[in-house]
């Protein structure tokens, strides 16, 4: 079962995403991170076929990165997103598609704005305010919807996660672990709830 989440606030995006790789009832590692930094402004979170999501990470992050050393510029989330969705569209109509879904979390270089953009193994893409992927969007969506405004603080959003995992914990049999992540004009860190 894997978890994806994000939320964007006042500037900043905060992501969560379980730290299990699971296969049907088989817990295969802990401590899995489910992230990659595509560049110092946008973060992408996945989950889906473990070879595909490692391999289509790695070489969505190793493109991007290579754009911004030839041309110097660093790509919007939007822009980003953008990328990785037509390569999704061109993999699922190959004979090996990927099987990845993603939110990609990021605040503009220049503008400072948070956005996140939630991506399916079928090349559907949309802009959120917050987001999830698996199970879990079940039971967090309306938790999401009640609870969101525009310009949270960072506390805010804190809040609005633990409400979130509170809830996952409750519904979901195991012990879940996260690891958190925050998307601001400083760069990406990791943060405690």
């Amino acid at each position: 079962m894997e978890v994806l989440l994000a939320i964007t606030g006042k500037d900043f995006v905060l992501t969560a995403a379980d730290d299990t790789s699971a296969r049907s009832i088989v817990i295969m590692k802990k401590g899995e991170d489910k992230s990659r930094a595509l560049n110092d402004h946008t973060l992408m979170l996945f989950s889906g076929e473990a070879g595909d999501t490692v391999q289509f990470a790695e070489y969505v992050e190793r493109n991007i990165r290579l754009y911004g050393i030839r041309t110097g510029i660093e790509l919007s989330p939007n822009a980003v997103a953008s990328y990785t969705r037509r390569e999704m569209a061109e993999s699922l109509r190959s004979r090996s598609p990927y099987h990845v879904n993603m939110l990609i979390a990021g605040t503009h270089p220049k503008t400072g704005v948070p956005e996140v953009y939630w991506l399916d193994y079928i090349s559907n893409m949309a802009k959120l305010n917050f987001a999830a992927h698996g199970y879990a969007s079940y039971f967090v969506m309306s938790t999401m919807d009640r609870y969101w405004k525009e310009g949270l603080s960072l506390e805010e959003v804190k809040s609005l996660m633990r409400k979130c995992i509170a809830e996952l914990k409750v519904r979901f049999i195991g012990n879940l672990n996260f690891i958190i992540k925050v998307v601001d004009k400083d760069g990406i860190r990791e943060e405690t709830l």
